[in-house]
């Protein structure tokens, strides 16, 4: 195994000053620390001073020559600015939103500035101890440790013949045409029940669906059933994750008419409406639970009562009156929806 080289010590040091008044020669200092000649001549070569070599000052003169070869640290613990970031981190702000204030208000000097990875490093290479804990409570997540920016591979396989949501139409996200749905799983305790979740994204119309399991199988009949009662013209498009029990969504496509739009993976935001009625929903299905005591009309209820519900982003009006409305329209001769 290859020898890996380690600086002069101290003690090294005193020793080559010794045998240099005494006049020893380069081999035989080197021969006495079992050190190559070269790192002798190089030693002499660095700290001497006028033709004169102290162990001491030569200590000295090594040190800052490593120092000064070393940037200083932007966030040095007895620093300006990792004191600005201590204040806003116990703020409540993000190291992106920390980052991001500093370089809008120092553009033009990048001493002052910060990448919010370099925040993060900074918290999170402190010992463990009372102050790194006060750090991380500060952050959104509270994690003791730090999330790798890469969580490797996705090995769960590719759904075939996907449909990316970039390509769907873009009058589904203006929410201005009906029937256009989004879709999920919630999952009970030990992921062994779950419930189907159906969502309208004009009217947040909901539909619950009971599954016997997690599977395919469940989730196109499942869906089917439930995207099968709506009238034809308010069942345009339903959109999902890359979840592996979406794979027969075809089967899904021609059994409801409905086209099926796949969002990227882990990016819940492109799913918003059936991310935020997944969190009504456990008012009534709370984490932890068994789903599989839920019959369906159990579920057609919570729905029912979910739908009830007035909506400020509806002035106030309920899913159920919105959806109404949207039907009336749809069911009218001169009217198209598509």
């Amino acid at each position: 195994m290859e020898k890996q080289y380690q600086q002069l010590q101290p003690e090294e040091r005193l020793t080559i000053a010794s045998m240099h008044q005494q006049g020893s020669s380069m081999r035989a200092m080197a021969r006495m620390l079992g050190r190559s000649p070269a790192t002798v001549s190089r030693e002499l070569a660095r700290n001497c001073r006028f033709d004169s070599y102290a162990s001491v000052p030569a200590q000295a003169l090594s040190v800052a020559r490593r120092i000064a070869g070393r940037p200083p640290a932007k966030l040095d613990p007895q620093g300006v600015t990792w004191r600005i970031v201590l204040t806003l981190l116990d703020w409540k702000w993000s190291p992106q939103q920390i980052s991001g204030t500093l370089r809008r208000m120092y553009p033009n000097d990048s001493t002052q500035q910060v990448s919010h990875e370099t925040i993060y490093t900074a918290i999170y290479a402190r010992p463990y101890g009372e102050l790194r804990r006060q750090l991380v409570a500060c952050l959104r997540h509270h994690r003791t440790d730090r999330m790798p920016r890469s969580r490797g591979t996705d090995r769960r396989g590719q759904i075939p013949d996907m449909v990316s949501i970039h390509v769907r139409p873009p009058e589904v996200d203006d929410r201005v045409m009906p029937g256009h749905w989004e879709g999920d799983f919630i999952k009970g305790a030990n992921n062994a029940s779950s419930v189907g979740v159906l969502v309208e994204r004009t009217s947040r119309l909901v539909l619950l669906a009971r599954m016997d399991d997690a599977t395919a199988a469940s989730a196109l009949a499942g869906f089917s059933a439930k995207l099968n009662s709506i009238a034809a013209p308010l069942r345009q498009s339903f959109t999902y994750d890359q979840g592996k029990e979406m794979s027969r969504h075809q089967e899904l496509s021609a059994a409801t008419g409905v086209k099926v739009y796949f969002c990227d993976p882990h990016s819940p935001w492109q799913r918003g409406t059936c991310e935020n009625t997944n969190g009504l929903l456990r008012q009534y299905l709370p984490k932890g639970t068994d789903l599989s005591v839920y019959s369906q009309d159990d579920l057609d209820a919570i729905a029912d009562s979910l739908n009830s519900r007035p909506r400020a982003t509806h002035a106030f009006h309920s899913p159920f009156e919105v959806f109404a409305s949207m039907l009336e329209l749809a069911s009218r001769p001169d009217t198209s929806v598509h």
